[in-house]
């Protein structure tokens, strides 16, 4: 049986994680609402940027585009995001475990499967593996959009480059506060929104682009592409901190729990204590008499 001096400690220990569990929530709880404004402020603008390339006047140059015309895929370059911090459950895990299901379900397929990394959690899993080309560091402590926008023209410059013949994104996506949902975005070739390609035209309608379709396309689309990275990480860096929220939240429920056992297995001890003196008092005084 534990001493009551070990089991005093084991409390006060207990209860000084629980403080932690309660502030590391009250902090997420803070930095998710950050993250939700945000998602919300970025939304409008990839709404009404994607509208505009939905426009049935473009659609005919659109889908012969470099940046969306499709193409036999032989290698793919897969952008795993995850957190830079742990302590927030599943969420780094899911979406690890979301890049190797793909790979399992490609590599017999793919030439060449291409991994970089936005995010320490995921480099730290795979580049002790040697499977890391490229890891974007400290993107979250600071994420903005022209880091994002640099970021995707790169990947763009790559893909017309022929490096790879396909670009994902691999990210948790906010779908509620208690729950993420690991989402597989494609991003290059850039994606029309469903039978838009087949639309017809209004050949009524035939408006002047100045400074031409080409030259418009060439603007909007890597615009696009930035627009849908920033979206994504932006979920993703919200989903974090809500995974982070419910992870925390439950340790400090966990914590009262096994405080409240804790206090009764030390009641029990003491009151045992207790019983056993007045047991060897009692007997000893029948033993003198």
């Amino acid at each position: 049986m534990s001493s009551l001096k070990a089991i005093r400690t084991r409390i006060r220990s207990v209860k000084s994680t629980q403080q932690i569990t309660r502030a590391m929530k009250m902090i997420a709880v803070a930095r998710l609402r950050r993250a939700q404004d945000a998602v919300q402020a970025a939304r409008p603008y990839a709404e009404r940027l994607r509208r505009v390339l939905d426009e049935p006047t473009l659609r005919s140059s659109i889908s012969l585009h470099p940046l969306v015309k499709a193409r036999p895929q032989h290698r793919s370059h897969i952008i795993l995001v995850t957190g830079d911090r742990g302590l927030c459950g599943g969420f780094n895990a899911n979406a690890i475990r979301r890049y190797l299901r793909f790979k399992l379900e490609n590599e017999a397929k793919l030439e060449e499967i291409q991994l970089s990394t936005i995010g320490r959690k995921g480099y730290d899993y795979f580049n002790r593996r040697g499977e890391v080309r490229a890891h974007h560091a400290g993107l979250f402590s600071n994420l903005t959009f022209g880091a994002v926008k640099e970021l995707s023209r790169g990947w763009t410059e790559r893909f017309l480059a022929d490096e790879f013949d396909a670009l994902y994104l691999v990210y948790n996506e906010l779908v509620g506060v208690a729950s993420q949902r690991v989402t597989l975005m494609r991003l290059l070739p850039f994606e029309l929104s469903p039978g838009d390609p087949d639309a017809p035209e209004d050949a009524a309608f035939e408006p002047l682009f100045e400074p031409g379709r080409a030259a418009l396309l060439d603007a909007l689309l890597p615009r696009a592409v930035a627009a849908q990275a920033w979206r994504a990480l932006l979920e993703s860096m919200a989903g974090e901190q809500a995974a982070r929220m419910a992870a925390m939240e439950s340790a400090t429920n966990n914590a009262a729990d096994l405080i409240a056992a804790l206090t009764l297995q030390y009641n029990r001890t003491r009151q045992a204590a207790i019983t056993k003196e007045l047991v060897e008092v009692v007997s000893g005084a029948e033993a003198l008499a």
